[in-house]
C-alpha cells in the first residue's frame, strides 16, 4: 500500500449516541442515518441511503468510492444544499440528523443554516470554474463572502481577500486579485476556491475532489495546502475523492461508499493495511503502487456501479463480487449486511462473510497480490 504519512487516530468515528432522541452526542460533526433521495420520473433515487459517521474538530476523514457511490450527494447535504429547489419544490428526500458542534441543522431554519454556510461550513467545490462566477473577479467573490458574515466595508474585505490569495500562494495577489476565474490557471482557481472557502475560518471544511484535473505536482501544492491550513485554524476536514493516494497522505478516519451507505469505515491505516470489505480490497487492487516493482497487472473491479433507482437485493455489492457465493443460503442476494464493528476495534464493514473468512482471503489471496 502507499506508505501512510499520518496515523490512524483513534475515536474520530464514534458510533453515534443511543440516548434521547435528539441528544447530541460529543463529537463535533455527527451524522446519523442521513438519507437523500431525488424522485424523478424513473423511480425514486437512492443517493445516500443511511449513512453514520462522526468527525472531531482537527481530524480529517475521507470518504472514498466510485462515481455515483454518493460522496458528493452527502457533502451538499451537510452544506444544506438540497432542501429546497427552484421556485420552492422539493428538489430532495431528506432524512436523519445532522449535528454541528451541538445543533441540530436538518431540521434547523433554512435562514439559520444560511447564515452558518461560509462561516462555520465550508466547501471546495470539484469544479473551481463552474463554482466562481465568470463575471466578477476573484477578489470580489472572496470579498463578497467575507461581507455576508461580517461588518466591515468593502476597502476591509478586499484587504481580507488579498491577504488570503497571498496565504494559499497566489503570486502578486494585490494584482490578481482584480484578476476573473478564466485568467487564472486551473491549479490557481483551485488555490483561490481554497481561499474563498476559508475567508471566514470554518470550523468543517469540506473538499470534494479538490485535486481533480490537476497534475501530480500541483495536486501536492494543493494537499500540502489543505494540511497546513487544517492545522492553523484547526478546521475539521473531510476530503471527498475517488483517489486513494489522496486519502493516504491526508486522512485519519476512512469511510468507504458504495451504493450510497457505507460499507467500511475505520482508521485509514486499519482501512489500508487490514480491509474486511471485498469493494475495498478491489479499490486498492485499481491503485498503482510506487514502494516496488509492478510486475503484474492492476486488478479493475469487475462490472459497473449499480443504478440508485435498482439497486440490488441483498449486499449491493453482490453482482460484482467474486466472493458472492462464499456464505451459504443466497443470503448475499436476499439479505442486506448491517454495519458491524470487530470486537472493539473500531473498524467497521457490511459485509455476510465471516470475520476468520475474510482474514483468510485478505492475508492469502488479495494481500500477497497488491
Amino acid at each position: 500500500m502507499t506508505e501512510l504519512t499520518k496515523g490512524g487516530a483513534t475515536g474520530a468515528l464514534n458510533e453515534p449516541v443511543v440516548g434521547g432522541a435528539g441528544a447530541p452526542g460529543t463529537s463535533f460533526l455527527e451524522v446519523r442515518d442521513l438519507k437523500v433521495h431525488f424522485p424523478t420520473e424513473d423511480g425514486l433515487v437512492k443517493s445516500v441511503d443511511g449513512l453514520t459517521f462522526s468527525l472531531e474538530k482537527g481530524k480529517t476523514l475521507g470518504i472514498v468510492g466510485e462515481s455515483g457511490s454518493g460522496k458528493s450527494v452527502t457533502s451538499l447535504g451537510i452544506m444544506g444544499l438540497h432542501r429546497v429547489g427552484q421556485y420552492g419544490r422539493q428538489r430532495a428526500r431528506i432524512s436523519g440528523e445532522i449535528w454541528l458542534n451541538g445543533r441540530e441543522l436538518l431540521s434547523a431554519d433554512e435562514d439559520e443554516v444560511r447564515k452558518l454556510r461560509g462561516r462555520e461550513i465550508a466547501m471546495i467545490f470539484q469544479d473551481p470554474l463552474s463554482a466562481m462566477h465568470p463575471y466578477f473577479t476573484v477578489g470580489k467573490q472572496i470579498a463578497e463572502a467575507y461581507r455576508v458574515h461580517n461588518n466591515v466595508d468593502k476597502k476591509a474585505a478586499r484587504k481580507r481577500a488579498v491577504d488570503l490569495l497571498d496565504r494559499v500562494g497566489i503570486p502578486e495577489p494585490h494584482k490578481r486579485v482584480d484578476s476573473y476565474p478564466h485568467e487564472f490557471s486551473g491549479g490557481m482557481r483551485q488555490r483561490a476556491m481554497i481561499a474563498m472557502a476559508l475567508v471566514n475560518n470554518p470550523e468543517l471544511l469540506i473538499a470534494d475532489e479538490p485535486t481533480t484535473a490537476l497534475d501530480v505536482t500541483v495536486q501536492a501544492q494543493i494537499l500540502d495546502l489543505i494540511r497546513d491550513l487544517q492545522q492553523e485554524f484547526g478546521s475539521a476536514v473531510i476530503m471527498i475523492t475517488h483517489d486513494l493516494g489522496v486519502v493516504a497522505e491526508m486522512a485519519d478516519e476512512l469511510l468507504v461508499m458504495y451504493g450510497g451507505r457505507c460499507v467500511e469505515r475505520g482508521s485509514a491505516e486499519k482501512v489500508f493495511y487490514e480491509p474486511r470489505h471485498p469493494y475495498t480490497w478491489g479499490l486498492l487492487g485499481s491503485m498503482p503502487r510506487i514502494d516496488r516493482d509492478q510486475t503484474e497487472r492492476l486488478i479493475p473491479v469487475k462490472g459497473s456501479p449499480p443504478s440508485l433507482i435498482n439497486i440490488p437485493s441483498g449486499c449491493a455489492f453482490n453482482p460484482r463480487c467474486p466472493y458472492a457465493d462464499v456464505p451459504k443460503g443466497n443470503v448475499t442476494r436476499t439479505v442486506r449486511p448491517e454495519l458491524t464493528e470487530e470486537d472493539g476495534t473500531r473498524h467497521w464493514s457490511a459485509c455476510h462473510m465471516s470475520q476468520d473468512e475474510r482474514t483468510r482471503i485478505w492475508t492469502e489471496e488479495i494481500a500477497p497480490k497488491l
